[in-house]
């Protein structure tokens, strides 16, 4: 940690008093057995730091009023969601003050003429989900974990399953409100859907992980919800198999909602998990592709020549579920994937990206790697945008010969995803998980840039320092 980082002061009793005056006495916490949940997050091996204090806010100005007083004092602050994420992005390294968003939980308007909506950020994806799709409108998002807050997804650029189709937040989201650590409130974008004035800050908020601003508010863009989705299950005998058949489908005029792939390994464990089969348990690799359409006739149409693509290159069948029941049971094991592995065994969590082509070549280096270090490498992800999950397991050797053995893993698995044009998130971001392996992916000058833009909005260090990089 940097010099600066030591300097942070402690909060007094008056300076407790102070934010208690700020935020109302029902919104804060000071007994350290009430903070044990907003003391890490969702990520493996989450270390477990615990704040000063946590207060709640209920509005922007309270939000304002809260960062002006810990710049004022050097108090630093840590920004949390539903502590869902999965790199250790709420965790309070240093104490201090943990900004909890869960009471700024109102939907403000939903806009069916402009298609916008209008919300704060401690709303729940799956009730934000359900509220819009009440008016007949879709917000397409689905990080696949649904408690988690839309500010938590928006400071990520959280992606998931149907990203293929309708992008990542950063795509769907057309304006901020958010509070500098100064205690400024700035606004960014509107509800249009195009602007070329100025800097696009929306943007560059979005994916910053809480290190630049807290965001208050979000505006986001809405489209209408497609009447029918459906799935298409294909198993090949290789991976190369399956992704070789990725292009061709990808090349078609409709576009899938998700294109996902997986390996025999995982297909097992989530058997193991559910207490019952998926369907071909002889076969190595799998595509699932979910799309929406208009009407059963389009889709239908559409799996008729994905499963001809499919069938052409080596997939023994081209399954689609005969029942809601069937499909919701196909697509909610691909959903707990990530539960079922943890339950399974000690792991670790990497969200690389390559490119789609490349995702085959990529496999191979890791099972080598995997080999060569002597660790288990459980290997899955979304074929469509190249975002390979990857879950070293430990498995027949102690946990702390693991934990020994892991870093340098990682660290070859990371210079893999980079060789072959990639990076080291995807979707989950750094927080303080990645930040040792940063710099493999980005070099000097641009992160010299980084710090820069850092530096430009929190002078003072205080928001959710330590995360991304050191200052």
């Amino acid at each position: 940690m940097g010099d600066r980082m030591a300097n942070y002061e402690k909060l007094t009793e008056e300076l407790i008093r102070e934010l208690a005056e700020i935020c109302g006495g029902g919104n804060i916490i000071t007994n350290r057995d009430a903070m044990q949940d907003y003391a890490r997050d969702e990520s493996p091996h989450a270390e477990i730091r615990f704040p000063e204090v946590v207060v709640k806010p209920e509005d922007t100005m309270t939000v304002s009023r809260i960062l002006s007083l810990a710049t004022r004092y050097i108090i630093p602050v840590t920004p949390r969601g539903a502590g869902t994420g999965l790199s250790g992005g709420c965790i309070p390294l240093f104490g201090g003050i943990v900004l909890s968003l869960e009471n700024m939980n109102r939907i403000i308007s939903i806009d069916g003429e402009n298609f916008t909506a209008v919300t704060e950020p401690g709303v729940p994806m799956a009730n934000l989900c359900t509220e819009i799709e009440s008016r007949g409108l879709y917000y397409p998002l689905y990080p696949g974990e649904m408690t988690a807050t839309i500010g938590g997804t928006v400071s990520t650029n959280a992606g998931g399953m149907n990203a293929v189709r309708y992008g990542v937040t950063r795509n769907n989201i057309l304006g901020l409100e958010a509070v500098l650590p100064n205690g400024d409130i700035i606004n960014t974008g509107g509800e249009y859907v195009k602007s070329s004035t100025g800097y696009d800050l929306t943007q560059l908020i979005a994916g910053s992980e809480g290190t630049l601003a807290v965001i208050t508010k979000v505006i986001l863009k809405l489209t209408t919800k497609p009447p029918k989705r459906e799935v298409l299950f294909a198993p090949f005998s290789s991976l190369q198999d399956a992704i070789d058949s990725v292009p061709e489908i990808l090349h078609l005029r409709m576009i899938p909602a998700g294109l996902e792939f997986m390996e025999r390994r995982i297909i097992s464990i989530i058997e193991g998990y559910l207490e019952r089969e998926i369907p071909y348990p002889e076969f190595d690799a799998f595509l699932m592709i979910i799309m929406d359409g208009d009407s059963e006739d389009d889709i239908h149409e559409y799996f008729v020549t994905v499963g001809e693509i499919c069938k052409k290159h080596g997939a023994a069948e081209a399954l689609v579920p005969g029942s809601e029941r069937a499909k919701r049971r196909l697509l909610e094991a691909r959903e707990i994937f990530y539960h079922a592995i943890k339950r399974y065994a000690p792991m670790e969590l990497i969200d690389t990206v390559v490119p789609r082509s490349r995702i085959p070549d990529f496999v191979r280096q890791v099972k080598e790697i995997s080999a060569r270090h002597g660790i288990t490498v459980i290997i899955y992800g979304h074929a469509g945008d190249g975002n390979v999950h990857l879950h070293p397991l430990c498995e027949n050797m102690s946990e702390e010969v693991w934990k020994e053995k892991l870093p340098s893993l990682l660290k070859d698995i990371f210079q893999a995803a980079i060789s072959f044009g990639g990076a080291i998130s995807g979707e989950h971001g750094i927080g303080i998980e990645k930040k040792p392996y940063l710099p493999i992916q980005i070099d000097e000058p641009l992160l010299t840039v980084m710090k820069r833009v850092k530096q430009a909005f929190d002078p003072e260090n205080i928001l959710n320092p330590g995360k991304i990089f050191d200052i």
